[in-house]
C-alpha cells in the first residue's frame, strides 16, 4: 500500500477497508481552516468542508479545545446515567430551535444524520401507530444509507442492490405539492424533506412550498419531519434551511422568521465539526410518545460528544455564523456568475451548485480543480457542488474562482 499517495496502487496489493467507497485521489494529513495539506506537503483549499461539516474550518482551537479537555475528564457512561454536558448539548440545541421557532422540544442524540433519521423514522411509526406508518419523501433526496433511511432516500438506483427494502416508503417529485397531497392517505405517519436537496444537486424547495406542506401535515394530522443535516446549522445563511430567506440574496442582513416550524428536525455534519455527532428534535408532544426502550444507542448523548456540540454552536454564536454566511456567500455567488462558462449559481448561503451546462463534464472540471489544489465535488453531471467553512475568507474565494475561471478558459471538461 503507497501511502504516499493514499492508496493502493496495484490489484493485488492489500487495503485495510471495505470497498464501499471509490479509490480516494487524494490523501490528508492536516488542516487548519479553509486549507488542507496532503502527505506529501502540498497545500489546498477545502471548499466541500468534509461535504458540509467542517463549518468552522479544519482544527478549529475552540471545539479541539473543547474535546481535548472533555476526553481528559470525562468521555463516556451508559445511559443508565446523566452527564452534564451532554445535557447542555441537547439543551443548546432545543434553545436554538425555539429561538427560531417558538417552540420547545426534547431532543435524541446520536452519532451521525443516518441514525438522527431513524430516529424521526421509529418516532413518525410510533406516533402514526400500527397501520399509519407511512413516511413520504422525495425523488433525488438523501437520509442516510442504514436500510430504512436508504428507503426514504428516493433515488431507486441506490435501492436496487439491496432489494427487497422496507416497505412503508412513498416518494413523490421535489416541489410538486399536487403530488405530495395525491400520496397522502390513511396510511401516512409524517412526510420528511430536506429543505434544500444537498445530494441532489442543491435543488432549493423553497419557503412558499414549506408552508403548502406545512398545511398539508396539518390537515391531515401527520408529521412534518426536515432533515437539516446538510443545511442545518448556518450553512444556508439561517440557522436552519426551513426559515424563510427569500430576501437573503438582496438584503444580506435581513433574517426573517420561519414560514414553518417542522414537528421533527434532524441535524448532524457541522453539529460537530468533524466529531461524529447527530441530533433528532422534535416538539414536545410528538418526543413524548416515545418510551424507555423504544429507541436508543450505546453512544447516545457522550460527554465527549456533548462537549464538541455545545463548543461548535458557541462558537457559531460568537462569530454570528449565519451572517457569515450569507455574506461570503452573496460573494462567491456574486463572483462564479461572472464566470463567462458558468450558467448559473443556485442555493443559498454557502451551500452552493455552479452550473457548468450540458456542454461540460463536471467529473472531469473537478478533477482538473483537485489536480490544481482545489476540493469541490461533482453533485451532478453538469454541476459543482460548493460547501466552503463558513469562516472562508475573501482571498480564498478570490484563488477558488480564479483557478476555476481558468480550468474553464482552458475548455477542460468540454463534451465533445
Amino acid at each position: 500500500m503507497n501511502l504516499a499517495h493514499g492508496f493502493v496502487t496495484a490489484p493485488h496489493e492489500y487495503c485495510p477497508f471495505m470497498p464501499v467507497f471509490a479509490p480516494p485521489q487524494v490523501m490528508f494529513e492536516r488542516g487548519s481552516g479553509t486549507e488542507l495539506w496532503d502527505v506529501n506537503g502540498r497545500r489546498y483549499l477545502d471548499f466541500l468542508s468534509g461535504i458540509a461539516v467542517v463549518s468552522l474550518g479544519h482544527a478549529n482551537p475552540i471545539v479541539a479545545r473543547a474535546v481535548s479537555e472533555q476526553m481528559i475528564r470525562l468521555a463516556h457512561v451508559s445511559n443508565f446515567f446523566a452527564n452534564p454536558v451532554a445535557t447542555k448539548a441537547a439543551a443548546d440545541i432545543d434553545a436554538l430551535i425555539a429561538e427560531v421557532t417558538g417552540h420547545q422540544g426534547q431532543v435524541f442524540l446520536c452519532n451521525s444524520g443516518a441514525e438522527a433519521n431513524e430516529a424521526a423514522i421509529k418516532l413518525a411509526r410510533k406516533f402514526g401507530g400500527r397501520g399509519r406508518h407511512t413516511v413520504v419523501s422525495a425523488y433525488g433526496s438523501f437520509h442516510g444509507r442504514t436500510l430504512a433511511t436508504l428507503a426514504a432516500t428516493g433515488q431507486p438506483a441506490k435501492h436496487e442492490p439491496f432489494q427487497p427494502m422496507p416497505e412503508g416508503f412513498r416518494h413523490v417529485a421535489y416541489g410538486d405539492i399536487a403530488a405530495l397531497d395525491d400520496a397522502i392517505d390513511g396510511s401516512v405517519a409524517a412526510v420528511l424533506l430536506e429543505s434544500i436537496q444537498g445530494e441532489g444537486g442543491v435543488v432549493d424547495g423553497g419557503s412558499e412550498y414549506l408552508s403548502e406542506v406545512r398545511r398539508l401535515c396539518d390537515e391531515a394530522g401527520i408529521l412534518m419531519m426536515i432533515d437539516e443535516v446538510q443545511t442545518g446549522l448556518a450553512r444556508t445563511g439561517q440557522w436552519f434551511g426551513f426559515q424563510s430567506s427569500e430576501k437573503d440574496s438582496v438584503t444580506p442582513d435581513v433574517v426573517t422568521r420561519p414560514h414553518v416550524t417542522p414537528d421533527v428536525v434532524t441535524m448532524a455534519k457541522a453539529l460537530g465539526n468533524g466529531f461524529p455527532v447527530g441530533a433528532c428534535w422534535a416538539k414536545k408532544e410528538v418526543a413524548a410518545v416515545f418510551r424507555p426502550g423504544d429507541h436508543g444507542s450505546t453512544y447516545s448523548g457522550t460527554a465527549i460528544a456533548g462537549a464538541a456540540i455545545s463548543a461548535v454552536i458557541s462558537e457559531m454564536r460568537r462569530i454570528d455564523a449565519p451572517r457569515l454566511a450569507r455574506e461570503r456567500g452573496a460573494y462567491l455567488t456574486e463572483i462564479l456568475s461572472s464566470i463567462p462558462e458558468v450558467d448559473g449559481v443556485r442555493g443559498r448561503g454557502l451551500l452552493l451548485a455552479v452550473e457548468l451546462g450540458p456542454t461540460r463534464n463536471s467529473k472531469v472540471v473537478n478533477d482538473e480543480l483537485i489536480a490544481r489544489g482545489m476540493i469541490a465535488n461533482a453533485v451532478t453531471s453538469t454541476a459543482l457542488r460548493l460547501a466552503p467553512p463558513l469562516t472562508v475568507s475573501t482571498s480564498e474565494i478570490d484563488e477558488f474562482a480564479s483557478t476555476l475561471r481558468s480550468v474553464l478558459a482552458e475548455g477542460i471538461g468540454v463534451v465533445s
